[in-house]
């Protein structure tokens, strides 16, 4: 499936809001994203886009959450409906 329009729009959805985004392939993610850039400070963030009417195997989370843990970023899912609009959910660790 072709997902260049929902990267995309979450990309300039990121840019506008100030961040810096790069690839994060390397963290098993789409996106990574900065508050200030690569160099001058570490990204917190590790961003998976997903249309919003896609279904997704729960264990995708678990294998992007614990590799972005062993980082120290957090995980977000953005999620793409087909006006365009970004939803973001972030995941965090809990132990009980």
């Amino acid at each position: 499936m072709d997902r260049f329009n929902e990267l995309y729009t979450v990309y300039r959805d990121l840019r506008d809001k100030g961040f810096v985004v790069r690839r994060g392939l390397k963290f098993g993610c789409d996106y990574l994203v900065y508050r200030f850039g690569p160099g001058i400070d570490h990204a917190p963030y590790g961003v998976q886009v997903y249309p919003s009417e896609e279904k997704v195997n729960p264990i995708e989370f678990v294998r992007m959450g614990r590799l972005l843990h062993s980082v120290r970023k957090k995980l977000i899912i953005a999620l793409v409906d087909r006006s365009n609009n970004v939803r973001y959910i972030s995941f965090s660790w809990w132990k009980p």
